[in-house]
């Protein structure tokens, strides 16, 4: 290249840096504004059948969502799905029907057929079959749908918890809650519109990427916040410092902040300007929100909780304190639903049971109290794991132990809804007679999101988000559908 044509270049270079700084900086109808303008309509949704790949699509049956995810997928063949069947089969040799072209995380060679363990019975005026493990829930199966015929073509756990819950296997894309708070906004500019709730005694396995809002801004990702202890980490202001000195130093920091983004339009700054308004105004509203003192003794006894501690049972007592608040995507991990037989603690004669017990008598009662609040109507529950179970017991290692457990299975797992929208009293797909393949009615990951999506009011076509030179979606790439069987 010749001296003048670098000069050139050069040149041209310094004028476009200069135009676009000029553009972003002094256009009075910049970049940042029309952010601006893009929040307050996350905020505020489109009328229903807008153009906008936000807002609203069509009429909502829902205004927010409770997801419950048992981190490391409960067994549906103790749980919703009875097998009897199987039960003959018990302690024999698995087909190798069920083996080939079949890949496990443990299993090796040829394993026993494992039989229902504990007991079922039919509940309610829907005959829903479940069993002995969750008698407080089993009196509320009238108000749930079941779908007893999910698939997901992932069988190790990271990777299946990011399908379910982005939609993805891989690290980096938005999370269920992202897309939806993206989409609609929040109904309490108090509260954060996606918040995150854990128990279990240890972070999901691949942590905080199940909440995170990947490529969309940043100020979308879920609230992880905490029943024990601050609600918040570093919600409280330090030590010496009053409220009005904190709101002093947020207005010197948004100016700092606003001329840096005069200067170079990053729409990152304006995310930060938000994110610093919004946990100002939390340190008022969270610690009112997540303070489950204030609740009845009567209603700390249905749900079993225990102030001052973390358990999954104060999550379901927060997760309606928050949707009555207005907070839109309220997600509950409750983590060691492991159970591959191994040791005591992950197996289904050990620690399935303590988990059971754990859940049972909160999600029963976050049910019946979103009902009796008349918050049901417009609030969607939603109960899953990442995968199933298999119909063969584990052997890994090809030795045999005390205790009792089941291997990843993609190929058939229940979810649960209950709420606005979806037929109550419901059941949906059916696995063969072993529970270990769908045999009517299969329901992808992908499905499932398109449905979810479609209670609120959105079109999951046409919510889309330009990234890497596609139209991103949270059902992805591949085509979906809604489950029209199960909405009313």
């Amino acid at each position: 290249m010749s001296h003048k044509s670098i000069i050139h270049e050069a040149n041209e270079q310094a004028l476009q840096y200069q135009t676009r700084r000029h553009f972003l900086s002094q256009c009075t109808t910049g970049l940042g504004s029309l952010w601006l303008a893009s929040q307050a309509q996350g905020a505020t949704p489109n009328k229903v059948g807008g153009d906008s790949a936000r807002g609203l699509h069509v009429p909502p049956k829902v205004k927010r969502v409770i997801y419950l995810h048992m981190i490391g997928a409960p067994s549906q063949l103790e749980l919703f799905d009875y097998r009897p069947e199987l039960q003959k089969y018990d302690g024999k040799d698995c087909p190798q029907a069920y083996l080939e072209g079949q890949r496990f995380a443990f299993i090796q060679g040829t394993p026993q057929m494992l039989g229902p363990q504990y007991p079922f019975k039919q509940h309610g005026a829907s005959g829903a079959w479940v069993s002995d493990r969750l008698p407080h829930f089993s009196e509320v199966v009238d108000k749930v749908c079941f779908i007893k015929s999910m698939q997901t073509d992932q069988f190790n756990h990271g990777p299946a918890q990011l399908m379910v819950q982005s939609g993805q296997s891989r690290i980096g894309y938005p999370s269920i809650g992202s897309w939806v708070t993206w989409g609609l906004g929040t109904e309490n500019e108090d509260l954060p519109g996606f918040i995150v709730l854990l128990s279990g005694g240890r972070l999901p396995r691949v942590g905080n990427a199940l909440w995170s809002s990947g490529f969309l801004p940043s100020v979308y990702q879920g609230v992880q916040c905490r029943s024990k202890g601050d609600p918040v980490l570093n919600v409280s202001n330090p030590q010496g410092v009053s409220r009005d000195q904190r709101r002093a130093a947020l207005d010197s920091l948004k100016r700092l902040n606003e001329m840096n983004h005069a200067q170079f339009g990053d729409p990152e700054t304006l995310t930060r300007i938000s994110q610093y308004e919004l946990a100002f105004r939390m340190q008022t509203a969270v610690p009112d929100a997540m303070d489950i003192s204030q609740e009845s003794p009567a209603t700390h006894e249905e749900y079993g909780v225990e102030l001052g501690k973390e358990s999954f049972a104060n999550n379901c007592l927060l997760a309606r304190r928050l949707a009555e608040r207005g907070v839109r995507f309220i997600q509950l991990y409750d983590w060691g639903w492991d159970t591959h037989g191994s040791n005591e603690s992950e197996s289904l004669n050990g620690g399935f049971n303590r988990k059971c017990q754990q859940s049972d008598r909160p999600m029963t009662a976050l049910l019946r109290d979103l009902d009796r609040r008349g918050l049901l109507e417009d609030t969607l529950v939603v109960w899953s794991g990442e995968f199933g179970r298999t119909s063969m017991a584990e052997n890994r290692g090809g030795v045999a132990t005390r205790f009792i457990g089941r291997d990843h299975n993609p190929n058939a797992f229940t979810l649960w809804m209950a709420g606005g929208g979806v037929k109550a009293g419901f059941s949906y797909g059916e696995t063969d007679e072993m529970g270990y393949h769908v045999a009517e009615n299969p329901v992808q990951v992908r499905d499932f999101h398109a449905t979810l999506q479609r209670l609120l009011g959105i079109d999951y076509q046409r919510m889309t988000f330009p990234y890497q030179g596609l139209n991103q979606k949270l059902t992805g790439v591949k085509p979906a559908r809604v489950v029209e069987e199960v909405l009313l």
